[in-house]
């Protein structure tokens, strides 16, 4: 299996290319190398989210299966940051459990993006559906600047 569709991606923009993302690049985040992430955090960090811009909008979807709304926060800074984070806990263990594959991944995850001039900060709306988290900031519609002609005389 290649390396480089897991690393970059396939279609979309990896953070590593969009200066919009201000998340940092690990290249050895998604091999899972033990001791690269802090012991708090762990693939799920890893949070995919696609960025999308309509005529009307800014579109942001993460998969988010098996987290309720609660546990997930939407938040916009002053300098036209939005921040989407949550955690999803460990299973609790039984002593007479007996696991024999761990592959859903638990943690925290905290993903930043700079929004553009033309976002309006004020109208920012997010839902989650079946494990799907929208979240909508409406555009300003930006002016064209007037053009005036001036007439050369001579």
């Amino acid at each position: 299996m290649s390396l480089i569709p897991r690393i970059f991606g396939d279609r979309r923009s990896s953070s590593m290319f969009d200066p919009f993302s201000i998340d940092m690049f690990d290249p050895f985040r998604e091999l899972g190398f033990p001791g690269n992430n802090s012991g708090e955090t762990s693939t799920f960090a890893n949070t995919r989210i696609d960025w999308k811009e309509t005529p009307e909008a800014h579109v942001f979807k993460a998969d988010l299966p098996g987290l309720k709304k609660e546990e997930v926060k939407v938040e916009i800074e002053e300098d036209r940051v939005l921040q989407i984070s949550g955690e999803r806990n460990v299973e609790k263990e039984d002593k007479n459990d007996k696991w024999h594959r761990v592959e859903r991944s638990s943690g925290k995850f905290s993903r930043r993006f700079r929004l553009p001039e033309n976002a309006k900060m004020d109208q920012v709306k997010a839902s989650m559906e079946n494990g799907v988290l929208t979240v909508t900031v409406p555009k300003e519609e930006m002016k064209k600047p007037d053009v005036k002609s001036i007439e050369i005389s001579g």
